[in-house]
Order: C-alpha cells, then sequence, then structure tokens
C-alpha cells in the first residue's frame, strides 16, 4: 500500500474567482459565518503567528469533520494573488494523528460564467494501516467552497 498519494477535484461556483481567493488569503476568520453545513463545519480561525494573508503565518482552524470537534494548525506556505492560490500546510492538529504529512491548495480559475475551485490535498500516511479518511476531508473542502459561493452570491443580491 502507497503511503503518499494526492487527491484533486474540481468544484464549480458562481462567483468571481478573485473575491472567493480573497477570502480564504485575507479573511480566513469570516469563514465559521460562511459554513453551513453542520457535518462539515468551520467554527473558528484564529492568527496564531504572522500577519493574515501573509506567507509564513500560521492560522489555528477549529471545525467539525467526521462526527467530532476538530482543530487544525496550517503554515501558509504559498500565496499567489494573480493564479488565486493559496496552499496550507498543516503542521498540528488532528489530522497529523493519521498523516505524518498534510497540505491543501486550493486554484480558482475564473471562467466566462463563475469560476472552478480546483482543491489539490498531497499527504504521507503515518502507516499503511490508516483507513482512507482522506477522501471525507476533500468532501470537507468541496462542501466548504459550496457554502462558500452561496454566500458571496447572498452578499452580491443584497
Amino acid at each position: 500500500m502507497d503511503l503518499c498519494g494526492k487527491l484533486e477535484t474540481d468544484v464549480q461556483i458562481k462567483s468571481p474567482a478573485k473575491k472567493f481567493h480573497e477570502i480564504l488569503h485575507l479573511s480566513p476568520h469570516h469563514m465559521p459565518n460562511v459554513t453551513k453545513n453542520p457535518k462539515h463545519h468551520i467554527r473558528g480561525c484564529e492568527l496564531h503567528e504572522g500577519e493574515w494573508g501573509k506567507v509564513g503565518s500560521v492560522l489555528n482552524w477549529t471545525y467539525f469533520h467526521g462526527g467530532k470537534e476538530c482543530v487544525a494548525k496550517e503554515l501558509i506556505e504559498a500565496i499567489d494573488e494573480e493564479k488565486n492560490l493559496i496552499t496550507f500546510k498543516v503542521t498540528d492538529g488532528d489530522i497529523l494523528e493519521h498523516y505524518k504529512s498534510f497540505k491543501f491548495t486550493m486554484q480558482c480559475i475564473p471562467k466566462k460564467k463563475g469560476s472552478v475551485v480546483h482543491w489539490t490535498l498531497e499527504y504521507e500516511k503515518q502507516h499503511d494501516k490508516i483507513p482512507e479518511s482522506h477522501e471525507s476531508l476533500l468532501e470537507f473542502c468541496v462542501d466548504v467552497s459550496k457554502d462558500l459561493d452561496a454566500h458571496l452570491m447572498e452578499m452580491d443580491n443584497n
């Protein structure tokens, strides 16, 4: 069994790519007001170190996943504002109980109508007995994307 892996998915959204990216890049602390799905809800995001929206900053996330409250400390590893891309590397928290490393990359690509959110999850399992739970983390990203899109569309309609 391979311990390293990579999962990718695309989520079609109606929101402009730049607006979508700006929330995760500059205002992730607003995400608890955005996510509505009780199965995949972000409960909090606090700045632990650095500055909001800067590479090298560390964020503390509290979220509900897999039927329980979870935490993650993530380093903002890369930001490309022109490509609407951000990469978070998990440095501490529940995810690392099962993984040696875990990284989330989100890129929002503008289209004629709306955008496509491209998620990439890269991981290395602690050992080969770890269940394939990373797929539920990809589902989490999809659900959060849909919630953020709905929130942005609601803001545009007001």
